[in-house]
């Protein structure tokens, strides 16, 4: 499992770069203000929310964790399958 480090960088970095597209999209989507006002508004709507969002990251997580772990499962089990495979043909 030595991967399995570094193919949860990947899924922290995957989840940064969305919440970072995200915010992004939010603040440039309301053009009437100036970036500093549309800015604190939306400080102001995580903060009231934050709550929320901590148990929807939680969320996030837990499936991306399961999607992972299903995901090395049907991996392991696919590579026992070949070896069987290639026992039975002779190599």
């Amino acid at each position: 499992m030595e991967n399995s480090n570094g193919n949860m960088t990947k899924v922290w970095v995957g989840v940064a770069i969305g919440a970072a597209v995200g915010v992004t999209y939010a603040l440039s989507a309301r053009r009437k203000q100036s970036r500093f006002p549309s800015a604190k508004d939306v400080t102001k709507r995580i903060n009231h929310h934050k709550d929320d969002i901590v148990e929807a990251g939680r969320d996030i997580v837990e499936r991306i964790k399961v999607i992972y772990d299903e995901g090395r499962k049907v991996v392991e089990d696919a590579t026992e399958l070949w070896g069987h495979g290639r026992r039975m043909v002779g190599y």
